[in-house]
């Protein structure tokens, strides 16, 4: 008896064979799928290497979910900003904090490889027009630089345990328009110098299969631009830069149960369907780690000053040193804690985030669980075992006063007794708060951005970068690390391609 097929489910886009290629609308050595910041910085690099280039872009103009974003890359190693700002760095410590963070299992010649051309790779970004204004933004206030501080912590680097695994540096290297983030200057800045290079882009397009030879080699693409049917020849090389799949519900929950439902995608609606992994799926690549998901608690986040309450679950239990970044806190809670967590503060402690400086796509919304003027009440407010929250409210308390924490170890700074009332729970359950998301998981591919079938042997001409891609960050995500791992991948892809000979 043969199996019902399940339509409902996400399927592979099988490649068109050549044979079925009456004939080919345009030959390039190099196609480009996708105008996000891996598109465009894989095009001027392959541009640069004397090629031929197209970029094929399914929005008006492109931009992506780049053009949302913060605008933070995540660079180090002793780039001239950190060097400007008094800080020391170099490759082997951001390389020890990148694998502790980007786990567990992060791939560890893709980050070996990255940290040691960081800073080659912040030249090449300020070279093709991205400016860092030559300011810190101090660790005590935020991690939202203003004008002026192109620099700030933007992960875990302070926090135990990492910090006893690496030095300490800030890495986040944010670009700045009239002192504000911003994602669509960077984009705009990309893209000028994508087409300055000589890379022709087109809008518009919507690539839908991939085509390969009798030998499994891909050769070119089949899209539709503006209604037509278009078949272009790559003749060394296609590289997919569509970015990730948040915005694909069925893919979710197939392959990323635990984020379906129950998290709010960043990016554009337009992208981040899945249609680049799925058309590399379906000319025999591995997808991996399709699981993984950066997940951003904001709230919590949004102002420092909340960093000294404490974080529990639905026992009352703590359960992380409140002081590990945002993305942790997300990870931490829908993965371990089920989303059943409260951030616990007092009237002293108590900061509502300054949500202009969070990520605007982000509706972040303050619900206040439960207020009471004891730990007691405030359990029995919550629905807690009786003497659970009250004890781990009490024995945080005890050791606060003393500047220690020996159950998580955060860092005295943020160490403060809650004995302001009232105390109130700020509700941070699913449902009552955004988790904000995007995919880590894709094609499986080398650092030079070769993609790979499930028996580690390389399809010819293939290649992926960024959110399409399984990159830098497995699965720990600090901000700023998918733009760095974006417009490294990106010119890793786009040298490789245009540097094969077919």
């Amino acid at each position: 008896m043969t199996a019902k097929r399940d339509d409902t489910q996400p399927q592979s886009s099988p490649p068109i064979q050549e044979r079925e290629v009456a004939k080919w609308d345009e030959e390039v050595d190099v196609l480009v799928l996708g105008m996000g910041a891996t598109g465009a910085c894989a095009a001027i690099e392959a541009a640069e290497a004397g090629v031929s280039v197209r970029v094929l872009e399914r929005g008006w103009r492109g931009g992506g979910a780049s053009a949302e974003s913060t605008a933070q890359l995540y660079m180090g190693g002793g780039t001239p900003l950190q060097k400007g700002c008094g800080f020391e760095d170099d490759p082997d410590e951001m390389y020890k904090y990148l694998v502790a963070s980007c786990g567990p299992g992060a791939d560890e010649a893709k980050i070996r490889i990255y940290s040691d051309g960081s800073v080659d790779h912040y030249h090449w970004i300020t070279g093709h027009g991205i400016h860092f204004e030559p300011g810190f933004q101090p660790y005590e206030v935020s991690t939202h630089p203003g004008p002026g501080q192109g620099l700030s912590y933007t992960g875990s680097e302070r926090a135990h345990p990492y910090c006893k695994i690496a030095k300490p540096a800030p890495r986040g290297h944010t670009v700045l328009k009239d002192g504000q983030m911003s994602g669509e200057y960077m984009m705009q800045v990309l893209m000028r110098s994508a087409a300055e290079a000589g890379a022709a882009i087109q809008p518009d397009t919507d690539a839908e299969r991939l085509v390969v030879d009798a030998a499994g080699e891909v050769i070119g693409v089949v899209a539709r631009t503006r209604g037509e049917k278009q078949t272009l020849r790559a003749r060394r090389g296609v590289v997919i830069t569509t970015g990730g799949f948040a915005h694909n519900e069925e893919m979710l929950r197939r392959y990323a149960p635990a984020l379906h439902g129950t998290t709010y995608p960043i990016g554009p609606a337009i992208g981040d369907d899945g249609s680049g992994i799925r058309m590399g799926m379906g000319a025999g690549g591995a997808a991996i780690r399709m699981d993984s998901g950066c997940v951003t608690l904001g709230f919590a986040y949004g102002h420092r000053d909340n960093l000294r309450g404490i974080m529990v679950n639905a026992q009352g239990q703590r359960y992380i040193n409140e002081d590990v970044y945002q993305t942790n806190h997300g990870e931490a809670a829908l993965y371990q804690q089920a989303g059943e967590v409260y951030l616990i503060v007092d009237d002293a402690i108590y900061a509502r985030p300054d949500r202009e400086a969070e990520e605007s796509s982000v509706a972040w919304e303050v619900n206040i669980a439960a207020v009471a003027q004891t730990p007691e009440e405030l359990e029995a407010e919550l629905g807690m075992p009786p003497r659970s929250l009250s004890h781990t409210i009490r024995t945080y308390n005890e050791f606060a006063a003393r500047g220690e924490d020996p159950y998580f170890h955060k860092e005295s700074l943020w160490l403060q007794p809650l004995q302001t009332p009232p105390l109130a729970a700020i509700d941070l359950r699913v449902g009552q708060t955004a988790y904000a998301l995007f995919t880590l998981g894709g094609l499986h591919t080398l650092p030079g951005g070769e993609v790979m079938d499930v028996e580690g042997n390389v399809i010819p001409g293939l290649y992926a970068a960024g959110r399409t891609a399984s990159g830098i960050p497995a699965q720990g995500y600090n901000s700023g690390l998918s733009l760095g791992d974006c417009t490294f991948t990106g010119r890793m892809a786009g040298a490789s391609a245009a540097t094969r000979n077919p």
